[in-house]
């Protein structure tokens, strides 16, 4: 056909991943037309018919790169259940700190130690945090935090297991005590005043005596927070994971490895998913059978439902939303909640996830809207670390897959 380009054989078993016998088989199945070269010998084929094959195969083969399967000894995701080396992260949860299943993510052993943050380093994120405009987001913050202070340490480049727990452990601290100007107690604790909605008291950020004000104790904010950090910690190969861990091929030092996790959760498929949920139930408030009518009306998908993972239920959702009810049980979002799962009941895979969980907690404790995504991101921080210790043993840039052109040929 005219204006058509054509392959040779050998060029259309590159493109398929095919021994040239291979070609000739589909041939002779009528998956592919060849035609003859005129005066060269052999067969060509249309270059749009190889390419439309190569895209059927992507679709139904298994993987087959080192990118796709990636071996793993810390998250398992199976039948509806998430564990971090080998412990089912909803017991986790009730039981231990964040920063204790930190350190079982990094080193297969859970610590409930104290994480201490360099005043130094401390001071260099705030600078340059101050430096942002304020409408900047807290994972704005983050991500800017993240790459000063990486900025400022000349060591960062000291792979050894020993060395990156210690980096991580600093960050995680430099990264709250920056957000919150809070310093002393769990990274829960510290992280709590910066999530509030109220202004701000003045140059010195929010008021670190700040607990929320939920709960009889005053301590419901910081205790859910570090059960959720614990919830979020890992996801198996979720994409800022495996950015995480291409990174860390290249043998990147901790502190890249964390801002490549952190650029793949500024979209909104990922960690930006929250913040779409937050906004739904800021509606569902006012109206929640009104706010889901509006939705299933223009064929949008309901922010906060389903999961490409799970099947039946997201067991992170499951907790947060049962200690919510416990601890909040007044909470008038709980009630938006329930009459939009109301709703949605019989419509298979449409459960509440974790970015209705999060979008929740934040309207039930009345905190910032951007909430979601800044936690996710300091939860995650401990999970890209725990990837990236486990990449550095592998061989280095062992993540290559070939692209398949499908341009103009030359």
């Amino acid at each position: 056909m005219a204006g058509d380009r054509f392959l040779t054989t050998a060029e259309a078993a590159k493109r398929l991943d095919v021994k040239p016998e291979t070609i000739y088989a589909y041939v002779s199945r009528g998956l592919l037309t060849s035609v003859r070269a005129g005066a060269r010998r052999g067969s060509l084929f249309a270059q749009h018919d190889v390419d439309r094959l190569a895209e059927r195969g992507r679709e139904g083969r298994a993987p087959s790169g080192a990118i796709e399967r990636i071996r793993t000894a810390i998250t398992l995701l199976e039948d509806d259940e998430l564990y971090y080396r080998g412990r089912r992260v909803t017991d986790l949860a009730r039981t231990e700190s964040f920063e204790s299943v930190a350190h079982l993510l990094w080193t297969g052993r859970p610590e409930p130690r104290a994480f201490t943050a360099p005043a130094a380093l401390v001071d260099v994120a705030g600078t340059a945090i101050a430096a942002l405009p304020p409408s900047a987001e807290l994972t704005d913050r983050i991500r800017v935090a993240v790459a000063a202070v990486g900025a400022a340490d000349p060591l960062r480049y000291d792979l050894a297991p020993d060395a990156v727990v210690r980096r991580a452990e600093s960050l995680l601290a430099i990264l709250v005590e920056s957000l919150s100007g809070a310093s002393g107690g769990s990274i829960a604790e510290r992280l709590w005043p910066a999530l509030a909605r109220h202004p701000e008291p003045g140059p010195g950020g929010p008021d670190p005596d700040y607990q929320g004000g939920h709960g009889p104790d005053g301590r419901v904010g910081p205790a859910v927070l570090d059960l959720l950090l614990v919830l979020l910690a890992d996801h198996d190969l979720a994409v800022s994971t495996l950015a995480a861990r291409v990174a860390a091929s290249a043998r990147a030092n901790p502190y890249a490895v964390v801002s490549a996790g952190l650029g793949a959760i500024d979209g909104q498929y990922h960690g930006g998913a929250s913040a779409m949920a937050h906004r739904f139930l800021a509606d569902a408030l006012d109206d929640p059978v009104r706010a889901l009518s509006d939705r299933l009306r223009t064929g949008v998908r309901v922010p906060g439902f389903g999961h490409r993972v799970y099947r039946h239920h997201d067991p992170r959702a499951d907790l947060l939303f049962a200690v919510l009810r416990d601890r909040v049980p007044d909470a008038p979002v709980l009630a938006a909640v329930d009459r939009v799962v109301e709703g949605l009941a019989g419509r298979p895979g449409l459960f509440a996830n974790i970015d209705l969980g999060l979008a929740a907690l934040s309207h039930a404790l009345d905190l910032r809207p951007d909430v979601g995504e800044a936690v996710f991101a300091i939860a995650r921080t401990a999970g890209w670390v725990a990837h990236a210790l486990e990449e550095y043993d592998e061989p280095g840039l062992r993540f290559r897959p070939e692209g398949v052109y499908v341009g103009p040929r030359p």
